[in-house]
C-alpha cells in the first residue's frame, strides 16, 4: 500500500518526505523551499490522450504504419534521471528549440492494480500531483524518443502529492501554465480521450501498476515552450503550484532537487 494522509512533500535537505495538512504545506512552500520529487515509484507518461491533440494530427493518424487512431494508451517511461522537484533548475539543451512545458495531472497509485475495472478504478488511487512533463519539441508521437523526453530533470513532480479525498473531480480540473508570471496556457482535464478511471482500466488490462507509481493523464494540446531564463509555474485545480526554472548548461550548478 501507498497511503497519503494529506499532502506529501519532500523538502530539499530533509531525509524523508513530510505528510502534512494543507495549511502546513502552504506555509512551508510560502517560505520558498525547494523540494525533491515526492515519489519513489515508476512514472509513466501518456500520449495522445487529448482530443485536440488527436484532431491536430488530422489524416496522419490514418497513414502507414498505423493506419488508424490509437486503440490503446500510448505510454512512455520517465526514468529516474528525469525526476526533479519543485523549483528545479532544468537545462535547456538547445535554446533555439526550447523545452515544451507539458502540464499534466499525475495519478498516484495506492495499491497493486491489475485488470482494474472502470467502476473500481478510484479505489486504487492514493492521490494526485501536478507533473511538468518536459520534452524537446519534436514531431514523433507514436514512438516517443528517449533523447527528447528522458533528459535529466525532464519530469518535474510536486511540490505535493495530494490525497485523493481533496480532489473531488479529477476529470474536471483547470490546468494553467505561467511563464515569468504571465499566464500563457490554460486547458482542462475534461478534454481527455480517456478519463482517469478509463485510463487506469485500460493500462492495467495489459500491465500491473504498483503502489507509489505515477501515471500521467496526458499533456493537453498546445503546450507552451520555455527558453533559458524562463520560470514556469504550473497550476492544476487547487493543488499547490509547481515551479521550474530553465537554464543553460553552465548555470546548472549541481544536483537538481
Amino acid at each position: 500500500m501507498f497511503a497519503l494522509a494529506d499532502h506529501l512533500l519532500h523538502p530539499e535537505g530533509d531525509a524523508l518526505p513530510r505528510d502534512v495538512d494543507a495549511p502546513a504545506a502552504a506555509a512551508l512552500l510560502a517560505r520558498g523551499v525547494a523540494c525533491r520529487a515526492p515519489i519513489a515509484g515508476a512514472v509513466y507518461g501518456t500520449l495522445l490522450n487529448d482530443r485536440a491533440a488527436l484532431a491536430a494530427l488530422g489524416d496522419a493518424v490514418n497513414a502507414a504504419p498505423y493506419q488508424a487512431p490509437p486503440k490503446a494508451p500510448i505510454l512512455y517511461l520517465k526514468p529516474r534521471n528525469a525526476l526533479a522537484g519543485h523549483r528545479a533548475r532544468v537545462v535547456v539543451p538547445d535554446d533555439a528549440l526550447g523545452v515544451e512545458v507539458g502540464a499534466s495531472l499525475g495519478i498516484v497509485i495506492g495499491r497493486t492494480a491489475t485488470r482494474v475495472s472502470v467502476t473500481r478504478a478510484f479505489d486504487y488511487i492514493a492521490g494526485y500531483t501536478p507533473v511538468a512533463d518536459l520534452s524537446v519539441p519534436h514531431a514523433s508521437v507514436y514512438r516517443p524518443s528517449v533523447r527528447f523526453r528522458a533528459r535529466d530533470g525532464f519530469c518535474v513532480i510536486g511540490p505535493a502529492l495530494v490525497a485523493a479525498r481533496h480532489v473531488a473531480a479529477p476529470d474536471d480540473l483547470p490546468i494553467r501554465v505561467a511563464l515569468a508570471g504571465h499566464e500563457v496556457f490554460n486547458a482542462t482535464t475534461a478534454s481527455t480521450v480517456r478519463n482517469v478511471a478509463q485510463l487506469i482500466a485500460d493500462v492495467t488490462d495489459f500491465m500491473t501498476l504498483s503502489p507509489g507509481d505515477v501515471i500521467t493523464l496526458g499533456v493537453p494540446h498546445g503546450s507552451p515552450v520555455a527558453h533559458r531564463g524562463d520560470t514556469a509555474t504550473l497550476t492544476i485545480g487547487s493543488m499547490p503550484p509547481l515551479e521550474v526554472s530553465f537554464v543553460g548548461a553552465g548555470e546548472h550548478g549541481g544536483e537538481q532537487p
